[in-house]
């Protein structure tokens, strides 16, 4: 899905940077956005659980029928089989997608930047090519940039540009630009400005 609404409109709207870039930096104009932006009134019950089910599912970009499916379908059969919550399963599907990860690792500066990447083509999976930026990684997978791009000047800005550690479940080798994932993302080690218990709760109501 292409996001082609104003994007600094949508994180005005949510009051968070949905797109971890600098470019979009609410502080600088907190006023909600249209004409009566700076006198809406505060959110009902049912309105708070709406933003932060539209924080989540705009931060990583997907679809209400994509994110649905998440939620209602694949975490919550998960959670079950696996004895897990609901909501820890909820957040290692949304950051085991291919783009998240490749995010994550620092190869790509922003979600949005990762998502263009994958569907052009530029990492393969495990040796193979792949472009589908939805695909789930699991344990022992690897991802790695193809190798005619191993010289290109964005990766190797992307690559020095990383500062701190990657996740504890994904390891990078920036000299190869290959990432391999080492175990099931964790909640609580990568910030999200959403409450994932509320958008549980928005579609239980739903």
């Amino acid at each position: 899905m292409r996001y082609t609404w104003p994007k600094f409109k949508l994180c005005r709207r949510e009051q968070v940077d949905l797109f971890w870039s600098k470019k979009y930096n609410v502080k600088k104009n907190r006023s909600l956005p249209g004409q009566h932006g700076a006198n809406m009134q505060r959110s009902s019950e049912y309105g708070k659980l709406l933003r932060n089910k539209q924080v989540l599912k705009r931060m990583y970009m997907l679809s209400e029928r994509q994110f649905v499916r998440i939620v209602k379908d694949i975490a919550a059969k998960y959670s079950k089989n696996q004895n897990i919550t609901h909501d820890t399963a909820l957040f290692q599907f949304l950051e085991r997608r291919m783009d998240s990860t490749v995010y994550r690792s620092g190869l790509a500066k922003t979600m949005m930047q990762a998502r263009q990447m994958v569907n052009h083509g530029h990492f393969l999976l495990n040796g193979k090519k792949h472009n589908v930026p939805s695909a789930f990684v699991s344990i022992g997978d690897k991802i790695s940039l193809k190798e005619k791009l191993k010289d290109s000047s964005l990766y190797s800005q992307n690559a020095a540009d990383i500062k701190g550690k990657t996740p504890s479940w994904i390891k990078l080798d920036k000299a190869a630009n290959t990432v391999e994932v080492l175990n099931v993302p964790q909640m609580g080690e990568i910030g999200v400005p959403a409450d994932i218990l509320k958008v549980i709760e928005f579609y239980a109501r739903a």
